[in-house]
């Protein structure tokens, strides 16, 4: 079932939205906004999530407060990778959670947690105990980022590429089966953390893994999956199709949906992370995939009183 949905992924980060572009952010919080708004007309209990932020910035947040994306949703997400590509210790978590809350009422989800075996698999086994014992009971929602390593013929999603230096093949390594779905060293420790360790898992388009993925899921005892529908892929042949049979695999899971990626030919620039030239399309196809998908949902999971009162700007 659908629990909640998500507006991008990783908005202050370079690689998901292009600064040069939106250096004020005010493009994005504009078409959030209306997003939310879209989503709101098609279901009014379903849980609204802004983009999970990396680097974990409270700047950043209180930004989005000021032009008014805070009154809109009902929750904010983090990602946070300490031990491959974020500038502070593991043991930080704690404070880095305080600093968001600092800044926010909103409650605090962590949507992407996750630690790659480029260098051994010890270090991502080593990794899952730390930020259970870190987080476990701290947050609302954990994401564990993520179930399969990136296979090596796919480029990882980012506008960088291979100019990310080793930081790039780190993409890679985050999963904790690989590409042939051989289990590491920490999967045999994850289901000791379920259900309250979620996975964020996307998936390609017709992606091979989906039916071993749900598998796998079960096996591990998962309840609450992050995963995604492009914006991009919904101009595929054959898009529709692809969602639903996405969506029907993934149907007995609480499933938290981003949708993001900016379709080439409707972005001011030709590639997924660019502001779209017309952020009406962008949340019309929010509330389209939430039509298909959720109906009338029932109440939010997390509501602050004011949320669904403050007007939309």
């Amino acid at each position: 079932m659908l629990e909640a949905v998500k507006f991008w992924n990783e908005p202050n980060n370079k690689s998901h939205w292009d600064l040069e572009l939106d250096p004020e952010w005010t493009r994005f919080a504009g078409m959030v906004k209306l997003a939310c708004a879209a989503v709101r007309a098609e279901s009014p209990g379903l849980t609204r999530v802004l983009g999970g932020i990396s680097p974990i910035d409270p700047a950043f947040i209180q930004r989005l407060e000021a032009a008014g994306v805070l009154d809109c949703v009902h929750a904010v997400a983090v990602h946070g990778f300490p031990l491959d590509w974020n500038h502070w210790l593991i043991h930080e978590w704690p404070d880095k959670i305080a600093e968001i809350e600092g800044v926010t009422s909103l409650p605090v989800w962590v949507t992407e947690v996750g630690v790659s075996t480029f260098g051994a698999e010890e270090v991502q086994e080593f990794g899952l105990k730390r930020t259970a014992e870190l987080l476990s009971g701290r947050v609302p929602r954990i994401h564990w980022y993520s179930l399969y390593d990136l296979p090596r013929a796919w480029p990882a999603t980012t506008r960088h590429r291979e100019a990310e230096g080793s930081s790039y093949y780190r993409h890679f390594h985050m999963g904790l089966l690989d590409e042939d779905g051989r289990p590491k060293l920490a999967c045999r420790h994850f289901h000791d953390y379920t259900p309250e360790f979620g996975i964020c898992q996307w998936f390609h388009f017709e992606d091979h893994r989906l039916e071993d993925a749900v598998q796998w899921l079960k096996r591990l005892g998962v309840k609450h999956l992050r995963t995604g529908l492009s914006w991009a892929d919904s101009f595929r042949p054959g898009a529709d199709a692809w969602f639903d049979r996405q969506m029907r695999a993934l149907d007995e899971f609480e499933v938290t949906l981003t949708f993001c990626f900016t379709p080439e030919h409707r972005g001011l620039q030709p590639h997924h992370t660019s502001a779209p030239q017309v952020p009406e399309e962008y949340a019309e196809f929010c509330a389209r995939m939430v039509r298909r998908y959720a109906g009338n949902s029932s109440a939010p999971l997390v509501l602050p009183v004011e949320a669904d009162a403050a007007p939309v700007a």
